[in-house]
């Protein structure tokens, strides 16, 4: 699904573009049964750096729908390989899964995806904002101009 608003008193310019992708994974526990999960793939226009899963309340441990965000860099180099040090790591699970671990204080969830549908969402998102071309806030563009004196 992809959502656009417009500034209707101007017409033209685009402000504001939402992508979900809707896909199954698999929660994997660790006496290796798995349980199959619905989760949705989203890219804000308005956060470009980063993606966000979300995860239906039925599979959390308050019943609270859950979204975890991180680095769009991030889901791109863990479908090459194994990344990530903190609370989000991925890895490849043979040639057509990946695995992105959670960490949180109350355990780890290892969710196994297919890698072409995580693959097919990170290509939608380069079609809204291009790797490398995502826009600095103005406010931390003048907070840089402060730091390194051009200001």
């Amino acid at each position: 699904m992809l959502e656009m608003l417009y500034m209707p008193e101007k017409g033209a310019p685009l402000v504001y573009i939402a992508l979900e992708q809707p896909t199954g994974a698999h929660l994997l526990a660790p006496d290796h049964d798995e349980l199959a999960v619905p989760v949705t793939l989203r890219y804000l226009s308005e956060d470009p750096l980063a993606v966000h899963f979300v995860f239906p309340a039925w599979a959390s441990l308050d019943e609270e729908e859950v979204t975890w965000t991180f680095a769009r860099s991030l889901l791109e180099e863990g479908l090459g390989g194994p990344a990530g040090l903190g609370t989000v790591r991925l890895r490849p699970h043979g040639p057509s899964h990946t695995v992105v671990e959670l960490h949180a204080p109350q355990g780890i969830a290892a969710v196994r995806f297919g890698t072409a549908a995580l693959h097919r969402f990170l290509l939608r998102s380069y079609t809204v904002t291009e790797p490398g071309g995502e826009p600095l806030e103005p406010a931390l563009d003048r907070g840089l101009a402060s730091l390194f004196g051009a200001v």
